[in-house]
């Protein structure tokens, strides 16, 4: 049972096809356990698949679609990896609105590994601390982010991470931010 308690909060966790499944599991799962309302937001309905690296993993129900999802009716957002995943939501217009009204409402955001690739395109990252997979830092860079490479970065409720092995330390500090509720320097 985690220390922070979340419970009630709705969480939503946007992806598509191509997620790094360990991403999308491990903090939902976090969620869950701290009394978090887990939602699974995507831009088709049906089911997503899961990747675990470059081998197919399992398959996600999705809740709700990204025509139907309204920040304001969420406490946070979770933002997982996987090339493939985060490839296809930074150039869905609905994927960069629905995340940069998060920062617009001074919400927690997390993002891990390629996950932040849709905040550049979103336009949320410019003078942002942050990290990501190591082949995003300079993409982040030319954006304006402030990129480091360190194990979790926390800005104002925005938290992002490296990669699956950073997946302790994110979850405790995404369960911390959605805790400690709306930041007003979290803004776009």
């Amino acid at each position: 049972m985690s220390e922070h308690n979340i419970n009630g909060k709705r969480v939503a966790f946007l992806l598509t096809d191509g997620v790094e499944q360990i991403e999308l599991t491990s903090p939902w799962d976090a969620v869950k356990n701290a009394g978090g309302e887990p939602v699974l937001v995507a831009p088709k309905s049906g089911k997503l698949q899961g990747f675990e690296g470059v081998d197919k993993g399992d398959t996600f129900d999705v809740d709700l679609t990204l025509a139907e999802a309204n920040a304001s009716d969420f406490h946070a957002l979770v933002i997982p990896g996987g090339v493939v995943n985060a490839d296809h939501l930074r150039v869905n217009k609905d994927a960069q609105a629905f995340a940069r009204s998060f920062f617009e409402q001074h919400k927690p955001v997390a993002a891990i590994c390629h996950g932040p690739w849709l905040l550049i395109d979103a336009g949320v990252v410019k003078g942002r601390n942050l990290t990501s997979y190591h082949t995003l830092a300079t993409d982040l860079r030319n954006a304006g982010a402030n990129w480091t490479d360190e194990e979790v970065v926390v800005d104002q409720g925005f938290v992002t991470s490296r990669k699956p092995g950073d997946l302790r330390a994110f979850n405790d500090k995404v369960l911390e931010e959605i805790a400690e509720g709306e930041h007003a320097d979290q803004t776009a």
